[in-house]
């Protein structure tokens, strides 16, 4: 007996949704919003075994969610979609609008505080051209290396209490990382807000402001 149009497209909808079912998966498409990666890499970030990153990268290009291409011998993957970033993006606003644990978690983050609203890219984008912030990227270095919001500073966690005196507690500073499940820079501006200091997050990440269009600075150039 033959299924129903209906039901066949909601099958085909019901595949991306299973893909997007496993917290390592979402962390894999997080790695993949910074920049196409081979299995390797990807398993070294997410601290996945090879294996078990290939299975699970395997059941994201079955959904379509990525795509890869050969360098050599090397598989190197990459996300299919730009509108993969806003999918995720809602995901992370759902939960954060109705699942009482995602505001505990995120209050932890800031100290059993309300974090401060979010600056819009727009907003940033605008502070930038007036030189009036201090714009801090929260990732690793090789990643920074690859793109960067052009005059941001590097930082990681570990390494932000060395640099808060380098910092004018007059100027504004806006923190960014990967993206709407990266949890660096809500817990850099914590941190530095603790030092006194008007500290904000962006709203989304380097992947986010890229996708506007908006210019990218790379250590190579």
């Amino acid at each position: 007996m033959s299924i129903s149009p209906k039901i066949a497209l909601l099958e085909e909808y019901a595949l991306v949704a299973r893909a997007l079912s496993a917290p390592a998966r979402l962390s894999l498409l997080e790695q993949l919003a910074q920049g196409e990666r081979n299995v390797e890499a990807l398993a070294e970030k997410t601290g996945l075994t090879i294996a078990n990153c290939s299975q699970h990268l395997q059941q994201l290009r079955r959904a379509a969610l990525v795509t890869s291409r050969r360098d050599g011998k090397a598989v190197i993957y990459r996300l299919t979609d730009a509108k993969t970033l806003a999918l995720m993006d809602l995901l992370r606003v759902v939960a954060e609008r109705n699942l009482a644990q995602v505001d505990r978690i995120l209050r932890g983050l800031s100290g059993g505080q309300d974090a401060p609203e979010p600056v819009s890219r727009e907003q940033l984008a605008a502070r930038l051209a007036e030189g009036a912030v201090t714009v801090l990227d929260i990732r690793p270095a090789d990643e920074y290396a690859v793109g960067h919001i052009p005059g941001a500073l590097n930082t990681t966690l570990a390494e932000l209490e060395r640099i808060v005196p380098t910092l004018d507690p007059r100027t504004d500073i806006v923190a960014y990382c990967r993206g709407p499940y990266c949890v660096y820079a809500h817990q850099a501006v914590a941190a530095l807000r603790k030092h006194g200091f008007n500290a904000r997050r962006l709203e989304g990440g380097l992947p986010e402001w890229r996708e506007d269009g908006r210019a990218i600075r790379s250590m190579s150039r």
